[in-house]
Protein backbone atom coordinates (compact mmCIF):
# COMPACT_ATOMS: atom_id res chain seq x y z
CA UNK A 1 0.00 0.00 0.00
CA UNK A 2 1.90 3.29 -0.82
CA UNK A 3 2.13 6.15 1.29
CA UNK A 4 -1.05 8.21 2.24
CA UNK A 5 -0.61 12.02 1.44
CA UNK A 6 -1.73 13.35 4.63
CA UNK A 7 -2.28 17.06 3.07
CA UNK A 8 -5.19 15.39 1.90
CA UNK A 9 -6.44 15.42 5.89
CA UNK A 10 -6.41 19.24 5.56
CA UNK A 11 -8.50 18.98 2.65
CA UNK A 12 -10.70 16.71 4.10
CA UNK A 13 -11.51 18.99 7.51
CA UNK A 14 -12.23 22.07 5.50
CA UNK A 15 -14.80 20.10 3.61
CA UNK A 16 -16.42 18.56 6.56
CA UNK A 17 -16.28 21.59 8.49
CA UNK A 18 -17.50 24.05 5.82
CA UNK A 19 -19.78 21.43 3.75
CA UNK A 20 -18.96 22.88 0.71
CA UNK A 21 -16.30 23.30 -2.05
CA UNK A 22 -16.41 27.03 -2.76
CA UNK A 23 -16.33 27.82 1.19
CA UNK A 24 -13.59 24.96 1.77
CA UNK A 25 -11.69 26.52 -1.62
CA UNK A 26 -11.55 29.73 -0.05
CA UNK A 27 -10.64 28.87 3.47
CA UNK A 28 -7.61 27.09 1.70
CA UNK A 29 -6.64 29.51 -0.51
CA UNK A 30 -7.07 27.18 -3.50
CA UNK A 31 -9.16 28.06 -7.00
CA UNK A 32 -12.11 25.83 -7.36
CA UNK A 33 -10.70 23.76 -9.96
CA UNK A 34 -7.82 22.71 -7.26
CA UNK A 35 -10.46 21.92 -5.08
CA UNK A 36 -12.65 19.77 -7.23
CA UNK A 37 -9.45 17.85 -8.04
CA UNK A 38 -8.58 17.25 -4.16
CA UNK A 39 -11.58 16.31 -3.47
CA UNK A 40 -12.08 13.70 -6.49
CA UNK A 41 -8.78 12.47 -4.81
CA UNK A 42 -10.04 12.27 -0.98
CA UNK A 43 -13.09 10.34 -2.68
CA UNK A 44 -10.97 7.56 -4.88
CA UNK A 45 -8.81 7.22 -1.83
CA UNK A 46 -11.55 7.18 0.86
CA UNK A 47 -13.88 4.99 -1.34
CA UNK A 48 -17.00 7.36 -0.24
CA UNK A 49 -18.54 10.59 -1.91
CA UNK A 50 -18.33 12.76 1.73
CA UNK A 51 -20.80 15.14 0.10
CA UNK A 52 -23.89 14.41 -2.24
CA UNK A 53 -26.12 17.01 -3.94
CA UNK A 54 -29.43 17.96 -1.99
CA UNK A 55 -31.27 20.07 -4.05
CA UNK A 56 -28.95 22.86 -4.18
CA UNK A 57 -26.57 22.17 -1.89
CA UNK A 58 -24.35 19.72 -0.28
CA UNK A 59 -25.05 17.40 2.14
CA UNK A 60 -22.24 14.82 4.61
CA UNK A 61 -22.56 11.03 4.05
CA UNK A 62 -22.79 9.09 7.45
CA UNK A 63 -18.64 8.46 6.61
CA UNK A 64 -18.22 12.08 6.51
CA UNK A 65 -20.01 12.42 9.63
CA UNK A 66 -18.35 10.02 11.41
CA UNK A 67 -15.26 11.12 10.79
CA UNK A 68 -15.76 15.19 10.83
CA UNK A 69 -15.06 15.54 14.46
CA UNK A 70 -12.15 13.19 14.83
CA UNK A 71 -10.15 14.76 11.40
CA UNK A 72 -10.66 18.01 12.69
CA UNK A 73 -8.49 17.04 16.19
CA UNK A 74 -6.12 15.41 13.90
CA UNK A 75 -5.57 18.86 12.32
CA UNK A 76 -5.42 20.53 15.53
CA UNK A 77 -2.82 18.06 16.55
CA UNK A 78 -0.70 18.21 13.80
CA UNK A 79 -0.71 22.39 13.82
CA UNK A 80 0.86 22.59 17.59
CA UNK A 81 3.43 19.55 16.68
CA UNK A 82 4.89 21.96 13.64
CA UNK A 83 4.13 25.40 15.60
CA UNK A 84 7.20 27.04 16.54
CA UNK A 85 8.37 27.66 20.27
CA UNK A 86 7.04 30.93 21.60
CA UNK A 87 8.89 32.61 24.14
CA UNK A 88 6.24 33.57 26.84
CA UNK A 89 6.55 37.60 27.60
CA UNK A 90 4.94 37.80 30.73
CA UNK A 91 5.48 41.40 31.51
CA UNK A 92 3.69 42.24 28.13
CA UNK A 93 0.81 39.75 28.03
CA UNK A 94 -2.65 41.25 27.65
CA UNK A 95 -5.38 38.80 28.17
CA UNK A 96 -8.68 38.06 29.56
CA UNK A 97 -8.52 34.83 30.79
CA UNK A 98 -12.33 33.41 31.51
CA UNK A 99 -12.82 30.71 34.62
CA UNK A 100 -15.92 28.68 34.73
CA UNK A 101 -16.25 27.30 38.54
CA UNK A 102 -18.45 26.46 41.45
CA UNK A 103 -19.11 28.42 44.19
CA UNK A 104 -16.08 28.53 47.09
CA UNK A 105 -13.22 28.27 44.50
CA UNK A 106 -12.97 31.55 43.90
CA UNK A 107 -13.50 32.75 47.27
CA UNK A 108 -11.05 30.24 48.47
CA UNK A 109 -8.09 30.39 45.95
CA UNK A 110 -9.34 33.27 43.55
CA UNK A 111 -7.41 36.20 45.91
CA UNK A 112 -4.26 34.25 45.71
CA UNK A 113 -4.54 33.18 42.53
CA UNK A 114 -5.16 36.59 41.39
CA UNK A 115 -2.01 38.20 43.45
CA UNK A 116 -0.14 35.72 41.33
CA UNK A 117 -0.84 36.93 38.28
CA UNK A 118 -0.41 40.93 39.43
CA UNK A 119 2.97 39.54 40.34
CA UNK A 120 4.06 38.04 37.69
CA UNK A 121 1.54 38.73 34.52
CA UNK A 122 0.05 42.92 35.47
CA UNK A 123 -1.88 42.46 31.74
CA UNK A 124 -3.74 39.45 32.41
CA UNK A 125 -7.36 39.85 34.30
CA UNK A 126 -9.26 36.91 35.03
CA UNK A 127 -13.24 36.78 34.58
CA UNK A 128 -15.17 34.37 36.99
CA UNK A 129 -18.47 32.84 35.20
CA UNK A 130 -20.50 30.67 38.09
CA UNK A 131 -21.01 26.95 36.70
CA UNK A 132 -25.00 26.47 36.31
CA UNK A 133 -24.20 23.10 34.79
CA UNK A 134 -21.62 20.32 33.68
CA UNK A 135 -22.53 21.26 29.93
CA UNK A 136 -18.82 20.94 28.00
CA UNK A 137 -20.24 24.07 25.02
CA UNK A 138 -18.40 26.57 26.92
CA UNK A 139 -14.97 24.82 27.00
CA UNK A 140 -15.64 23.04 23.49
CA UNK A 141 -16.53 26.61 21.87
CA UNK A 142 -13.59 28.90 23.69
CA UNK A 143 -15.97 30.85 25.64
CA UNK A 144 -13.94 29.56 28.71
CA UNK A 145 -10.43 28.77 29.38
CA UNK A 146 -10.54 26.64 32.55
CA UNK A 147 -13.62 24.86 34.50
CA UNK A 148 -13.45 23.24 37.65
CA UNK A 149 -15.68 20.39 38.58
CA UNK A 150 -16.25 16.54 39.37
CA UNK A 151 -15.24 14.60 36.06
CA UNK A 152 -18.61 12.45 35.36
CA UNK A 153 -20.08 10.35 32.27
CA UNK A 154 -21.80 13.44 30.88
CA UNK A 155 -17.81 15.01 30.96
CA UNK A 156 -16.68 15.48 27.22
CA UNK A 157 -14.21 12.81 26.60
CA UNK A 158 -12.06 15.26 24.65
CA UNK A 159 -11.36 17.72 27.69
CA UNK A 160 -8.08 17.53 28.59
CA UNK A 161 -8.32 16.81 32.92
CA UNK A 162 -6.11 17.34 35.56
CA UNK A 163 -6.71 16.60 39.18
CA UNK A 164 -6.55 19.40 41.52
CA UNK A 165 -7.16 18.55 44.77
CA UNK A 166 -8.99 15.37 46.45
CA UNK A 167 -12.31 16.70 48.77
CA UNK A 168 -14.95 15.25 51.11
CA UNK A 169 -18.22 16.69 52.79
CA UNK A 170 -18.62 18.21 55.98
CA UNK A 171 -21.16 19.49 58.34
CA UNK A 172 -21.77 23.41 58.92
CA UNK A 173 -23.94 25.27 61.36
CA UNK A 174 -24.30 28.49 63.07
CA UNK A 175 -22.38 28.84 66.26
CA UNK A 176 -24.37 27.94 68.98
CA UNK A 177 -26.43 25.76 67.45
CA UNK A 178 -27.18 22.32 69.28
CA UNK A 179 -24.49 20.18 67.08
CA UNK A 180 -21.98 22.92 68.04
CA UNK A 181 -21.63 21.20 71.55
CA UNK A 182 -20.95 17.44 72.58
CA UNK A 183 -20.62 14.54 70.31
CA UNK A 184 -22.68 14.72 66.96
CA UNK A 185 -24.38 11.21 66.26
CA UNK A 186 -25.79 9.83 63.22
CA UNK A 187 -29.53 9.76 64.65
CA UNK A 188 -28.70 13.56 66.44
CA UNK A 189 -27.17 14.57 62.88
CA UNK A 190 -30.20 13.09 60.97
CA UNK A 191 -32.94 14.48 63.23
CA UNK A 192 -31.85 17.87 62.28
CA UNK A 193 -33.30 19.93 59.49
CA UNK A 194 -31.06 19.80 56.39
CA UNK A 195 -30.38 22.22 53.46
CA UNK A 196 -29.59 20.07 50.05
CA UNK A 197 -27.61 21.39 47.34
CA UNK A 198 -28.24 20.90 43.58
CA UNK A 199 -28.34 22.50 40.89
CA UNK A 200 -30.63 20.03 39.15
CA UNK A 201 -33.43 20.16 42.10
CA UNK A 202 -32.32 16.50 43.57
CA UNK A 203 -33.57 15.95 47.29
CA UNK A 204 -31.02 12.96 48.04
CA UNK A 205 -27.30 11.47 47.73
CA UNK A 206 -24.28 9.70 48.98
CA UNK A 207 -25.01 11.32 52.78
CA UNK A 208 -28.55 10.06 52.44
CA UNK A 209 -27.01 6.35 51.29
CA UNK A 210 -25.25 6.34 53.93
CA UNK A 211 -27.62 7.17 56.70
CA UNK A 212 -30.10 4.60 55.14
CA UNK A 213 -27.61 1.71 55.61
CA UNK A 214 -27.93 2.82 59.44
CA UNK A 215 -31.74 3.12 58.97
CA UNK A 216 -32.01 6.97 59.51
CA UNK A 217 -33.40 9.40 57.18
CA UNK A 218 -32.56 13.00 57.10
CA UNK A 219 -35.41 15.85 56.54
CA UNK A 220 -34.46 18.02 53.80
CA UNK A 221 -36.14 21.31 54.51
CA UNK A 222 -34.80 23.19 51.55
CA UNK A 223 -32.95 22.50 48.34
CA UNK A 224 -30.41 25.57 47.06
CA UNK A 225 -28.61 25.69 43.67
CA UNK A 226 -24.93 26.56 45.51
CA UNK A 227 -22.94 26.50 48.45
CA UNK A 228 -22.74 29.32 49.32
CA UNK A 229 -26.29 29.93 49.49
CA UNK A 230 -26.79 26.77 51.24
CA UNK A 231 -24.01 28.37 54.17
CA UNK A 232 -26.02 31.91 53.70
CA UNK A 233 -29.18 30.01 55.54
CA UNK A 234 -27.01 27.87 57.78
CA UNK A 235 -25.44 30.94 59.65
CA UNK A 236 -28.78 32.89 60.06
CA UNK A 237 -31.26 29.99 60.79
CA UNK A 238 -30.91 26.33 62.85
CA UNK A 239 -30.66 24.72 59.35
CA UNK A 240 -27.88 22.23 58.47
CA UNK A 241 -25.39 22.47 55.66
CA UNK A 242 -23.60 19.39 54.46
CA UNK A 243 -21.05 20.96 52.21
CA UNK A 244 -17.27 20.32 50.63
CA UNK A 245 -14.79 20.76 53.01
CA UNK A 246 -11.79 21.77 51.24
CA UNK A 247 -14.44 24.06 48.24
CA UNK A 248 -16.04 26.38 51.32
CA UNK A 249 -12.92 26.71 53.49
CA UNK A 250 -13.35 30.69 53.16
CA UNK A 251 -17.29 30.67 53.16
CA UNK A 252 -17.67 28.69 56.49
CA UNK A 253 -15.55 30.95 58.43
CA UNK A 254 -17.35 31.96 61.71
CA UNK A 255 -18.74 28.70 61.68
CA UNK A 256 -18.89 25.54 63.19
CA UNK A 257 -18.09 23.40 61.01
CA UNK A 258 -18.00 18.99 61.67
CA UNK A 259 -16.75 15.80 60.28
CA UNK A 260 -20.18 14.11 59.19
CA UNK A 261 -21.08 11.06 61.69
CA UNK A 262 -21.65 8.60 58.52
CA UNK A 263 -18.72 7.78 55.93
CA UNK A 264 -19.13 9.60 52.35
CA UNK A 265 -16.43 8.72 49.72
CA UNK A 266 -14.01 11.34 48.67
CA UNK A 267 -14.04 13.21 45.58
CA UNK A 268 -11.79 14.49 43.09
CA UNK A 269 -11.93 18.01 41.90
CA UNK A 270 -10.26 18.50 38.48
CA UNK A 271 -9.56 20.88 36.12
CA UNK A 272 -10.87 21.12 32.39
CA UNK A 273 -9.79 22.69 29.36
CA UNK A 274 -10.30 21.82 25.50
CA UNK A 275 -7.26 20.71 23.51
CA UNK A 276 -7.18 23.88 21.56
CA UNK A 277 -5.43 25.46 24.13
CA UNK A 278 -2.99 22.80 25.51
CA UNK A 279 0.12 24.36 23.48
CA UNK A 280 -0.69 27.77 24.05
CA UNK A 281 1.69 29.18 26.47
CA UNK A 282 -0.13 31.82 28.42
CA UNK A 283 -2.85 29.01 28.55
CA UNK A 284 -0.10 26.32 30.20
CA UNK A 285 1.17 29.25 32.80
CA UNK A 286 -2.14 30.21 33.73
CA UNK A 287 -2.77 25.90 34.21
CA UNK A 288 0.36 25.60 35.75
CA UNK A 289 -0.52 28.67 38.20
CA UNK A 290 -3.92 27.00 39.26
CA UNK A 291 -2.11 23.72 39.84
CA UNK A 292 0.35 25.42 42.26
CA UNK A 293 -1.98 26.95 44.03
CA UNK A 294 -4.47 24.19 44.95
CA UNK A 295 -1.76 21.85 45.51
CA UNK A 296 -0.56 23.84 48.48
Amino acid sequence: MPNPDFNLLVTLDAVLAEGSVARAAKRLRLSPSAMSRALARLRETMGDPLLVRAGRGLVPTPRALELRDRVSQLVRDGQEILRPAETLDLNNLVRTFTLRTSEGFVECFGPELIARIAEQAPGVRLFFVQKPDKDSQSLRDGSVDLETGVIEASTAPELKVKALFRDNYVGAVRLGHRLSQGEITPSLYASGKHIFVSRRGADSGPIDDALILLGLTRKITTIVGGFSTALGLARGSDLIASVPQRHTASLREGMFSFPLPVPTAEFTVSLLWHPRFSADPAHRWLRTLVMEICAN
